[in-house]
């Protein structure tokens, strides 16, 4: 069964366009070691900055193995670099019934 995920990512100071890039890498990496389907994701910027993305792995092995996965670990290696990772409660209008993202073309 697949899973869906939102996750955030808050740019480092200086680091929103280095961000930007390697979110724009994300799905394609996740897609060539076979974890992610070809589904649709979305992306958007929230008004603190956080990048939120919307996508679907597999399933929950899927998730398991990208832990494990050489390719994938260097990917959020680079991530960490450029970023914090954060919770959706965490991002500004998170707690708004329509949260308000600028939307970004992945």
């Amino acid at each position: 069964m697949s899973v869906m995920v939102i996750a955030c990512y808050r740019p480092k100071p200086g680091r929103d366009d280095a961000l930007l890039a390697l979110v724009k890498t994300h799905l394609p990496i996740l897609r060539a070691e076979g974890l992610v389907g070809d589904g649709p994701a979305l992306c958007g910027r929230a008004a603190d900055g956080t990048v939120v993305e919307i996508f679907t792995w597999l399933s929950q092995d899927a998730i398991n193995t990208a832990h494990d996965n050489p390719q994938v670990l260097a990917m959020w290696d680079k991530f960490a670099e450029v970023c914090d990772y954060t919770v959706i409660a965490d991002v500004a209008g998170a707690k708004d019934l329509f949260t308000p993202l600028t939307p970004l073309d992945l």
